[in-house]
């Protein structure tokens, strides 16, 4: 037995399943160090870190995880340099065509967030045969934020809510009906519930305008570890964490 895959086993032994977090979030940080600490170009981090969504994604539907929610490219990230930029969605196209039958036949419920514009029509094709081939799936559910941005998010819940009324869909008391409950409907995050824990990986201590309407009061636990080297012992410690929180949600 490896000394990683002994450490899992030990971490397991600590870990309650019956208090789980039904939603963990990732920032996933820290593809281009890794690659330029071994003096790669930084798409081979990015590579190496699609490995590591793989692995990432199995491992918390074997522990029972209801909702994977992973940062996969922001709206500030276009800022890029665009040769960055085309790998980045050239890896996505590549993953969404190699993993979705596998995912679908592990029941895996694929969701994304955020804007389309931008993105590619091949890639948008790529984004809606994934989402349609696996809808009825009742597995665990892989949200990806591609082109997202929480701030963004938020306005396009306002501007929702603003078609509901003009629309009359809204209650006839209006606007003065809304509550955040029934505002989180009109954001990307339709239906889900809000992330319990949010994991960032490579050391960073910001949430960089990721779900900022839906952390009001996530759980936030930041490792040292860059993501293409995150494992099943990484993903373990940040839940362990979490499971000694006293979750008060602002009561004493």
């Amino acid at each position: 037995m490896s000394s990683q895959s002994g450490k899992t086993g030990e971490l397991l032994k600590q870990l309650d399943p019956a208090r789980l977090p039904a939603h963990v979030a990732v920032i996933m940080d820290g593809n281009g160090r890794w690659a330029g600490k071994r003096g790669l170009p930084r798409i081979a981090g990015h590579r190496q870190g699609m490995a590591t969504v793989r692995r990432t994604l199995k491992f918390a539907d074997s522990l029972g995880i209801k909702v994977l929610s992973l940062f996969a490219f922001s709206t500030e990230n276009w800022s890029r340099p665009k040769m960055e930029i085309r790998a980045i969605m050239a890896l996505l196209r590549e993953y969404l065509r190699k993993e979705v039958s596998s995912l679908h036949e592990n029941n895996v419920k694929i969701r994304m967030m955020g804007y389309q514009e931008k993105l590619s029509e091949s890639l948008i094709r790529e984004i809606a045969a994934a989402i349609e081939k696996t809808k009825n799936n009742m597995g665990i559910i892989l949200n990806v934020g591609l082109n997202y941005s929480g701030r963004q998010d938020i306005l396009h819940g306002v501007r929702g809510v603003l078609k509901a009324y003009e629309s009359g869909a809204l209650p006839k008391n209006g606007i003065g009906a809304l509550s955040e409950e029934n505002f989180s409907d009109y954001l990307f995050t339709s239906g889900l519930p809000d992330p319990d824990l949010l994991i960032r990986t490579s050391g960073e201590l910001r949430i960089s305008n990721f779900m900022l309407w839906q952390m009001a009061y996530t759980e936030i636990f930041i490792s040292q570890v860059l993501w293409p080297d995150f494992g099943e012992a990484d993903f373990l410690e940040a839940l362990i964490d979490y499971q000694k929180r006293d979750r008060r949600f602002g009561r004493v």
